[in-house]
């Protein structure tokens, strides 16, 4: 993974330039080399120290240009800025993140990042120097006050914020170099008053800052469970892991939160997702969103954004703007609808049990949780290459639920140490009475109402953020179902049938530094975060190393896999011949990412899951730029421990209430769920036929809705019921010899099934009690 320079060391500002080709280089249609994948790529050269006050930080950042198949040039849209000794204060520091949108998207980003630092320092400046000539007035005749001892309250601190950002939402109106029409960006900043140990997060937008926090333990060791007060962060994995809770320092601003769209609607937008634009998804009665107290919040993700499909602001006149957030700057069009540039803030104190702080852009949250990005973090003593680490990890689930990615960036910081004796002398008092001179000198009875509210904010709810996202998007899964079909009337899914395997013949005996390399491997993915110690055993009986050699393919585009990879170490490209075109000169297509695993960084990337779970032929080719090693993890292994997930469980309880699995064991069903596999459908899609034969049945996921239709001999109006998640159909066709379905079943929404057939369960069944025979474990 390679790097780019930054700039200087006590300020830095990211992002692409403005530039007519972007860092994509040559034809549209051309494979990038690697200098062009190292472009795609700003990132500090290593994580940088600093005393911001009373608290000690080690910060990193990086940020990747997105993989756009339409657009192989499209400029990062993302950018960032950092600012040390801020606001003329060697105890102040300044960190923010800038997610464009639109045709000049990354110049409105840009834009952003060049002038709102430098109005938060102007505004901060101007409410010093008042405060200042306040204290030497009250003074009466005494020494002069320095602005640069004056500390402000909250309300002041924010109300410099405040006004930085409409400031900077204008400029933006007025500047000639960029067209804000249908363009802007949200911004997500952390301004850090050292002396105070303060920090204040401005929010507008959907980007997102988080903070982990140590849990407090009642045993005595509970202070080296989370890392020393003053020292460096501990990442054993024994003691950090699950150890930091993360928190919220920011509420995305989007549709999804009911009091924003109470908000926008009074301006008259519509608040509709894409397909409900196309008429394809059912639009809610707007009353539910009254006013009153109560849920409102996250039912309209669940129902409408599973495969990628958020809610959006609409003009009540056409079909623009169509933004999936309520807040951002510039955006013209879209501020007279309510998408206005005033942010949310929070200020709080930072504590010893505050560990890191991570600001991020919102592509890494489409898919990980809050909590994921922290425990990422925690695996890592460098910032850096935990920045490296969820980048990639984001990054990668996107090329595996998606057919393209979000730029994406993130600002990392590891609390070192806070002093927590420098901010006492301010506790309560007036910030005309912050410094000992004006303390002594100050004659009037100033209080804390004259600077406004200087008390913390309340920690903040993750309730009405954007869900996160947990299954394909509707247009994957469709060049995923057009690959299957090709790939079955080329006959080439053969292998796919021969399923007659004993997971036991896998396994083999490792060695204790053989599976402390495995753990290390498979730690770093979030899909082995929650795995028990029976998985994890079994994971290491079964996995496999794969020495490769520089330009091995270990993946090729369009053939059917039966194991996902995890790098052990070594340089993997991902290539990706786009839809409808042949890969004529052999190279794979363009190079769209890069894995790069290391045992020294910790970082080991994975991929190849995605296929084993809907026995889809492999979407993209991976070829070794160097030598390294593999840990191949066998599909039916992979389908075991998918089986003992959260997800899988769930399913096993439903499957335990169908008759025809009534009389299976724990074991039994267990295996069945290891063995159903994923397809979603699209609203109005008809998903099986009444009277037609049939040998599969489904179970509805979370989310998704169906209507089952079912035409009686006799009647005049045929029988309608609706079935919601958890709910399933089909089950009557499992029986003995040939079936048909009794209903018609159509999807009401975007809805995803697990689905298995009757031969899969009399597979799975048959191998399983052949080896309880072979073990003597049955009669």
């Amino acid at each position: 993974m390679g790097c780019g320079s930054s700039t200087s060391a006590k300020a830095v500002g990211g992002g692409p330039k403005a530039a007519a080709d972007g860092p994509g280089g040559g034809g549209k249609n051309e494979p990038m080399t690697n200098a062009e994948i190292e472009n795609r790529i700003e990132c500090s050269e290593s994580s940088r120290t600093a005393t911001i006050g009373g608290v000690k930080v080690r910060y990193a950042f990086l940020s990747q240009r997105g993989y756009y198949p339409d657009d192989a040039n499209k400029a990062n849209q993302d950018s960032f800025s950092i600012a040390e000794n801020f606001a003329g204060q060697e105890t102040d520091a300044f960190f923010g993140v800038y997610d464009g949108h639109g045709r000049d998207g990354d110049k409105c980003a840009q834009f952003t990042r060049d002038t709102l630092p430098g109005l938060i320092s102007k505004y901060v400046g101007k409410s010093k120097n008042r405060e200042a000539k306040a204290r030497t007035s009250a003074a009466d005749g005494g020494p002069p006050c320095d602005p640069h001892t004056v500390e402000l309250t909250k309300d002041q601190t924010q109300a410099c914020a405040l006004k930085a950002h409409i400031e900077a939402n204008r400029a933006m109106h007025r500047s000639p170099a960029l067209d804000d029409t249908l363009s802007g960006t949200t911004s997500i900043s952390a301004y850090i008053q050292g002396r105070r140990n303060r920090i204040t997060v401005s929010n507008v937008g959907d980007s997102r800052a988080i903070i982990g926090q140590r849990i407090k333990r009642l045993s005595s060791d509970k202070a080296g469970r989370g890392g020393s007060d003053t020292g460096t962060l501990d990442t054993s994995d024994s003691s950090i892991h699950g150890s930091l809770r993360a928190l919220p320092l920011s509420r995305d601003q989007t549709p999804y939160r009911k009091d924003e769209r109470i908000r926008i609607r009074k301006t008259g937008a519509r608040i509709l997702s894409l397909d409900q634009i196309e008429g394809l998804e059912p639009i809610p009665d707007e009353d539910e969103d009254d006013g009153s107290e109560g849920e409102g919040d996250i039912v309209l993700g669940e129902e409408i954004d599973e495969g990628g499909d958020p809610p959006r602001v609409w003009s009540p006149h056409g079909e623009y703007p169509g933004t999936a957030f309520t807040r951002s700057l510039g955006d013209a069009i879209a501020e007279e609808l309510g998408v206005y540039a005033e942010p949310e803030m929070v200020t709080r104190e930072l504590s010893p049990d505050d560990k890191i702080i991570v600001l991020a852009s919102d592509g890494v949250f489409e898919f990980l949780t809050n909590q994921s990005v922290i425990d990422l973090c925690c695996k890592f003593n460098d910032p850096l290459a935990a920045c490296r680490a969820v980048v990639a990890e984001s990054y990668e689930l996107w090329l595996q639920y998606e057919l393209r990615t979000d730029d994406i960036t993130m600002i990392c910081m590891f609390i070192e140490s806070v002093d927590m004796k420098r901010p006492q002398m301010y506790e309560g008092m007036s910030t005309r009475v912050l410094d000992k001179k004006a303390i002594v000198a100050t004659k009037k009875n100033l209080t804390a109402k004259e600077g406004g509210d200087d008390t913390d904010d309340k920690m903040l709810s993750a309730e009405g953020n954007r869900p996160v996202r947990h299954h394909v998007s509707k247009e994957k899964t469709k060049v995923i179902e057009e690959m299957r079909r090709r790939m079955i009337a080329e006959r080439d899914m053969s292998d796919v049938q021969n399923e007659d395997f004993d997971i036991t013949t896998l396994y083999t005996e490792k060695s204790e530094s053989e599976k402390a390399s495995i753990a290390e491997a498979i730690k770093a993915s979030v899909m082995f975060q929650n795995i028990t110690d029976s998985q994890k055993e079994m994971i290491f009986k079964v996995v496999e190393p794969i020495s490769v050699k520089k330009g091995d393919w270990v993946i090729k585009q369009g053939s059917v896999g039966d194991r996902f990879y995890i790098v052990d170490h070594g340089k993997f490209e991902v290539r990706i011949v786009p839809e409808g075109e042949e890969d004529k000169d052999g190279s794979g297509g363009n190079v769209v990412h890069v894995y790069v695993g290391s045992r020294e960084t910790h970082a080991h990337p994975s991929f190849g899951e995605l296929a084993l779970m809907y026995s889809a032929p492999r979407a993209a080719s991976i070829i070794a730029q160097t030598d390294g090693q593999l840990w191949g993890l066998h599909r039916y292994a992979f389908r075991k421990v998918l089986a003992e997930q959260n997800e899988r469980k769930g399913l096993m309880k439903i499957l335990k209430k169908m008759p025809a699995f009534k009389t299976l064991d724990k074991e039994e069903i267990e295996n069945i769920a290891g063995s159903m596999e994923e397809a979603t459908y699209g609203r109005g899609e008809t998903i099986v036929k009444q009277g037609a034969v049939g040998d599969t049945v489904y179970v509805i996921c979370h989310g998704g809705q169906v209507e089952c239709t079912e035409t009686v001999e006799g009647e005049d109006e045929p029988k309608k019921t609706e079935l919601k998640h958890d709910k399933y159909f089909g089950e009557e066709v499992l029986g003995p010899g040939e079936n048909t379905y009794s209903a018609t079943v159509t999807s009401l929404s975007n809805t995803t099934c697990w689905k298995i057939d009757k031969m899969t369960v009399k597979r799975t069944l048959g191998k399983l009690r052949m080896k309880r025979r072979a073990s003597g474990t049955v009669a």
